[in-house]
């Protein structure tokens, strides 16, 4: 997660140093939408999860957790979504960040409470534990699907006369919700691994973009926040059992994307316009 952090840093010092500058001329962006296409690599922070279900309660501390290897045409890690610039520098986004959330197999993490339910995993426990797969497997892999709303903020740091090439810095965060389509088997029971809207997060953000003929947008981007899940979805319908968790992350993430107006802005560009 450090090399993401520190990305991170760069871009929001890079603009804010930006914003401190004199402004450079922008094009109107004052009622454009945007759309937007990328993927995204995620880090983790370890996570203490809890466990309630009919014959089971107890706690796993500090597990890890990583996202999938890259394997683009197998196992998409998709980011899309639309955005509304309501000021030239200012934009509210809608996104969908389809992550992948999978526990490390084989860790050995500190385990307390009982587990009722027979078999080789049944007793008290107070020490640690080996997370093998007959005991547990915890993934959200279909995926994370972190839902927000965002607010950004752009700082021109270079613009063309004519404004059909433009390098931009971006800072915003927003909340969001959790769907995550979970696939977990905890104790052989029957596994979910259904859409079940599971708890929330929020993240602060920053960026650089790349605008080529007013309309094409290049982005490289990266969140840091939080996400808090208490009510996951661990088997089928009928059958009583859920885990809760919370972690740090870190995601980049790399799109394209387009702008159109809403605003007939015919000749506006060869006026004065604001600044940012």
């Amino acid at each position: 997660m450090r090399s993401i952090l520190y990305i991170s840093v760069l871009l929001f010092l890079s603009g804010t140093t930006s914003a401190q500058k004199k402004p450079v001329q922008s094009n109107h962006r004052k009622g454009q939408v945007y759309t937007f296409w990328g993927w995204n690599a995620a880090e983790y922070g370890k996570s203490d999860m809890h466990f309630k279900g009919i014959d089971y309660d107890f706690s796993l501390y500090n597990v890890k957790a990583q996202d999938l290897p890259r394997r683009p045409l197998r196992e998409p890690q998709n980011n899309y979504g639309i955005g509304y610039f309501f000021k030239d520098n200012m934009a509210i986004i809608f996104s969908f960040d389809h992550m992948k959330y999978v526990m490390e197999q084989n860790q050995t993490v500190h385990m307390k409470g009982t587990i009722a339910r027979n078999g080789p995993h049944k007793g008290e426990y107070d020490g640690e534990k080996v997370l093998t797969a007959d005991f547990l497997t915890f993934d959200h892999t279909d995926g994370l699907n972190y839902i927000t709303l965002e607010f950004e903020k752009y700082h021109s740091w270079y613009a063309t006369k004519n404004k059909k090439f433009m390098v931009s810095g971006m800072w915003g965060g927003g909340v969001g919700i959790l769907n995550p389509r979970t696939d977990a088997v905890l104790l052989n029971y029957p596994r979910s691994n259904r859409y079940h809207i599971s708890g929330y997060g929020f993240a602060a953000k920053a960026a650089a973009e790349i605008t080529v003929l007013k309309f094409i947008t290049g982005k490289i981007e990266n969140k840091f926040g939080y996400i808090n899940m208490p009510d996951v979805a661990m088997h089928e319908k009928d059958i009583e059992g859920q885990a809760k968790h919370a972690f740090f992350f870190s995601e980049m993430v790399w799109s394209i994307g387009f702008n159109f107006s809403l605003i007939n802005r015919k000749n506006q560009d060869n006026k004065s316009g604001n600044n940012y």
